[in-house]
């Protein structure tokens, strides 16, 4: 699905973003997993005080998948943090953990069982997810840049996933928390792309759109997601690259 360049890749997962997402499949560490304050991050109460109802296909399609994309993001990011000890990749690791917690809590509401209950980290129930982690870990592993690109790329997707699924509901509470968990979406490539330049790397996107990763590249680091340390890069516009490897 990611190739180190951080466009679509040859073999599981390769090409174009598909129905299944990072997306569909099931399974992705435990550790962590549905514990804690699911409201964290979110600034207000995730759910609905209204009863849960019935989720429809695609609602429930949604939260399985972002149960499982959040988890193998956080799990990829733990080998990677474990590689290169860069501690972008624990703290973003922390907040995909926050991310799972706001997800758990939607299931337990809707009556939905956890795709990833007792899996450990990289364990997967789906094969395509647990070759897709090695994939990725395996790429990542090759260089400090190629796991920043690994990053990015992962975010990427996260977002255009995200987006699919919020315009399939129309439930408050499951938009609050896709809504929050783009916000550190968005702030998390920021911090990979940052990173990138501190290597000398200018990130070309492989999933959004040159506008859409424009937008989000130059804003501001957005509050209400998971934390960032990066400070945006307001109205700048793209750096020109000079002296810098494009890729």
């Amino acid at each position: 699905l990611v190739s180190a360049q951080g466009g679509p890749a040859t073999g599981v997962g390769a090409g174009p973003r598909s129905g299944d997402s990072l997306r569909g499949g099931n399974g992705v560490r435990s550790g962590g997993q549905g514990s804690g304050n699911a409201n964290r991050g979110t600034g207000r109460p995730i759910l609905d005080e209204t009863p849960a109802g019935e989720p429809s296909e695609g609602e429930e399609q949604g939260l399985l998948s972002m149960r499982d994309e959040e988890k193998l993001a956080r799990d990829v990011y733990l080998e990677l943090y474990d590689r290169w000890g860069l501690q972008t990749f624990a703290n973003i690791a922390g907040s995909e953990d926050t991310h799972m917690e706001a997800v758990k809590t939607l299931l337990d509401h809707y009556g939905l069982g956890d795709p990833v209950e007792g899996k450990a980290a990289g364990e997967f129930a789906n094969k395509e997810l647990k070759a897709l982690y090695d994939q990725l870990v395996d790429q990542g592993s090759r260089s400090l840049v190629d796991a920043l690109k690994v990053g990015a790329a992962i975010e990427e997707i996260d977002i255009l996933d995200l987006q699919d699924y919020v315009a399939q509901t129309d439930r408050t509470d499951i938009q609050r928390v896709f809504d929050s968990l783009m916000r550190g979406s968005r702030n998390h490539l920021r911090a990979f792309v940052s990173g990138l330049e501190r290597q000398g790397v200018e990130y070309e996107p492989g999933y959004l759109s040159p506008d859409a990763y424009d937008e989000i590249l130059y804003a501001q680091t957005e509050r209400g997601g998971a934390p960032s340390n990066q400070a945006g890069r307001g109205s700048r516009g793209r750096q020109s690259g000079r002296g810098r490897q494009r890729n």
